[in-house]
């Protein structure tokens, strides 16, 4: 018999668990043991819905408080339990990235214990979050680069909140993000400083989610034609909004997602139309020239979705006043942050 070493041991290990993902070459894979994501009528094995509702409020998305609150992630549930009933579950890294942050004081945060990985897909910075962790790996820190598939944490139930996570509804939060803006924790302290912010960048008011559900569905369906611009890019719309700023961060970070106008390329660019998503993603950037641009408003609210807006209102970046749509002071707090 060929002895077999500890790296090679890995490799198998590695190979087995991560064959079914390999098998529609997604770029994104599911950060647990749990797949029960993809059989049929299985959400209810795999979503951990809140205390006394359904899985669906598991789900990302406002599926909490009748549609009006926002859940930027999905809740995974533990397949694995200690003698007293603990989840011992690995967590998994989603895709090859960075490690960027680590929370180990449960206490400063509603997410409990949690990290953060950078991810590089399409020219796109994405990074993942793992939350309620009951313990990080050992000696894993911040700059550490880690493979897809490689066990990061423990999961777990801990967090910050009055009412806490029970054993029964122990599971993973996880998270798909988009980075608002490198420059959060100085906007954070004059835009708002009566409010703590223990995690600088990190903090969680500097993320925009992506469905990871729907991200993991679509991979599947598309295999290697999948697409993560495209899928961002295919979101719907809620509104349309004018920035009168040919600069901010968002622009380098995410310039795949900016589209090319001949006539802001003639005349220079003297702002963008940024389409955003019910969460306030800007899925699609396009600059504009002066001769495009009416008023002198730094922020001007072009159009709305009425239907996405009533389908999916848990953000409140728009509201009707006198039968006139207008930026609510969520959403021109969101254009302050993309644009600062």
């Amino acid at each position: 018999m060929i002895p077999v070493t500890r790296a090679a041991e890995k490799l198998i290990f590695a190979a087995l668990v991560l064959l079914p993902a390999a098998a529609f070459a997604q770029i994104f894979q599911l950060p647990t043991a749990n797949r029960a994501i993809f059989e049929r009528g299985g959400e209810e094995k795999y979503f951990v819905g809140t205390t006394g509702k359904s899985w669906t409020s598991g789900t990302f998305g406002g599926v909490r408080s009748g549609g009006l609150q926002m859940h930027e992630g999905i809740d995974i549930r533990c397949l694995q339990r200690d003698r007293k009933g603990e989840p011992t579950d690995p967590v998994l890294a989603t895709a090859d990235g960075t490690v960027v942050y680590l929370n180990a004081k449960p206490q400063l945060s509603n997410y409990g214990i949690y990290l953060i990985l950078r991810h590089r897909v399409e020219g796109l910075e994405i990074y993942s979050l793992y939350a309620h962790l009951s313990a990080v790996r050992a000696g894993l820190k911040a700059g550490m680069t880690v493979a897809a598939g490689e066990a990061i944490a423990t999961l777990g139930r801990t967090t910050n909140t009055r009412e806490r996570i029970a054993p029964e509804r122990a599971h993973l939060h996880f998270e798909l993000n988009l980075l608002v803006n490198e420059r959060f924790a100085v906007w954070h302290e004059k835009a708002l400083p009566d409010q703590r912010n223990d995690h600088g960048n990190w903090n969680g008011k500097n993320f925009l989610g992506l469905d990871p559900r729907g991200i993991f569905h679509r991979q599947k369906k598309d295999g290697k034609k999948f697409s993560l611009v495209r899928f961002i890019q295919s979101q719907p719309e809620l509104c349309r909004v004018l920035v009168r700023k040919a600069d901010f961060p968002w622009l380098r970070r995410y310039a795949a997602l900016v589209d090319r106008n001949p006539v802001a390329e003639k005349e220079g660019i003297a702002g963008y139309e940024l389409s955003l998503n019910f969460n306030g993603i800007p899925v699609k950037l396009t600059p504009r020239g002066a001769s495009e641009i009416k008023g002198k408003a730094k922020f001007q609210l072009l159009s709305v979705n009425e239907a996405e807006q009533k389908k999916n209102p848990a953000r409140k970046l728009v509201a009707k006043k006198n039968g006139q749509w207008e930026l609510t002071t969520p959403g021109l707090q969101l254009l302050e942050l993309l644009t600062y």
